[in-house]
C-alpha cells in the first residue's frame, strides 16, 4: 500500500541532487576556474528559479493549508513559509551576484558573497526538506484520505505550473 505523501517524497528525492549541487557550487568558488564557477552559479540559479521556487509556491498554495487544517492550527506552517521567503531572498541575491560576474576572474568579495549565498541556500533547503519529511508528511500520512491526497497533489501541480509559467 502506497503512503499518501509518496509523490512529495519522490519529488524531494528528485530535487536533492540539485540541492547538493548548491553546496558543490559553493565549494567550487575559489577552487575551480572562473568559467566553471560561472557555469555552476548559472545552473544553481536556473534550478532555484525554475524548479525550487515553483515547488515552494505549490507548497504554500496547496500543501500548507492542508497541514494547518489537519493540525488544527493556522499558524502551524508559519516557520516553513518563512523558510520560503528566505530562499526567495537568497535566490534574488544569487541572481544579483551572477549579474555582476564577468570575465575570467572572480574577486575576493564576489567569491565570499557567492559562497555565503550558496552555502546558505544549501543548508536552508536541506533542513527545510528534513522538517517536512520528519514532521509534516507523517501527519499527512496518518490523517489524509486518498482522495484528499490526490486533490492536494493536483493543486500543487497546478500551482507549480503557474509559478513556472510566471518566470
Amino acid at each position: 500500500m502506497a503512503i499518501p505523501t509518496q509523490p512529495l517524497r519522490d519529488e524531494h528525492k528528485e530535487l536533492l541532487p540539485h540541492i547538493a549541487g548548491l553546496r558543490a557550487a559553493a565549494d567550487s568558488v575559489g577552487e575551480a576556474p572562473a568559467e566553471v564557477v560561472l557555469s555552476n552559479v548559472a545552473a544553481a540559479h536556473e534550478f532555484l528559479v525554475h524548479h525550487l521556487l515553483p515547488h515552494a509556491h505549490a507548497e504554500e498554495r496547496a500543501l500548507y493549508p492542508v497541514v494547518a487544517r489537519l493540525m488544527g492550527a493556522p499558524e502551524a506552517t508559519a516557520t516553513m513559509s518563512r523558510d520560503h521567503i528566505e530562499v526567495g531572498r537568497l535566490t534574488e541575491a544569487l541572481g544579483a551576484l551572477q549579474s555582476g560576474l564577468s570575465g575570467a576572474t572572480i574577486d575576493a568579495g564576489q567569491a565570499k558573497a557567492l559562497r555565503a549565498v550558496l552555502y546558505g541556500l544549501s543548508t536552508l533547503v536541506t533542513v527545510h526538506f528534513a522538517k517536512e519529511e520528519e514532521v509534516y508528511l507523517p501527519i499527512l500520512d496518518q490523517r489524509l484520505t486518498d482522495m484528499e491526497a490526490r486533490q492536494m497533489f493536483e493543486a500543487m501541480e497546478e500551482a507549480a505550473g503557474e509559478a513556472r509559467n510566471a518566470h
